[in-house]
């Protein structure tokens, strides 16, 4: 299975393709952060990551999309923001045909820490330890784009398994 994780944000999107087999360990195929610049307009921005998305789509043809939910915080601005990105992105995702599952910040984190409080880079290093990695995949956005494809990864497993015990497939 073949995941494209994405951290969507309007100014830095960060993103990571994981791939994994039957019986085999899962490894990063590519992992970086679509950028735009913050005087353009929204539209322009939006675009940008529309079509990087959609780029990244072509390219490596994942099987899911795992894209962080969207989270209220303090400043409704910024929350109406992010819900264009996020939007753009399920665009793209739609046109391609590409499932898409979507996990809170927490989740992600207790998914690959084992802590749904975890920091940043705690986050970052247990990408690298499942990955095998020498080191965590930077920048942060990148390594949350990660994170998420993992989790996508990791919990898609676990359903496969528990319903094969189930049912006896094999």
């Amino acid at each position: 299975m073949r995941v494209l994780g994405i951290d969507p944000g309007t100014a830095i999107l960060g993103y990571g393709v994981v791939e994994s087999g039957s019986g085999r360990h899962p490894r990063l195929l590519e992992c970086g952060t679509l950028t735009t610049t913050a005087r353009d307009p929204l539209p322009a921005r939006l675009r940008v990551l529309h079509d990087g998305t959609t780029a990244l789509l072509v390219r490596h043809t994942p099987d899911a999309m795992a894209v962080e939910s969207a989270f209220f915080g303090k400043n409704v601005r910024t929350t109406v923001v992010l819900s264009h990105a996020r939007g753009v992105i399920l665009l793209a995702a739609e046109q391609a045909g590409v499932p898409v599952a979507e996990y809170s910040p927490a989740q992600v984190k207790k998914t690959v820490v084992g802590r749904g409080a975890a920091l940043k880079p705690q986050v970052a290093y247990m990408v690298a330890q499942l990955l095998r990695l020498r080191e965590p995949p930077a920048p942060a956005d990148a390594a949350d784009g990660v994170a998420l494809a993992l989790t996508h990864l990791l919990i898609a497993t676990r359903q496969a398994a528990f319903f094969s015990r189930v049912t006896g497939a094999r």
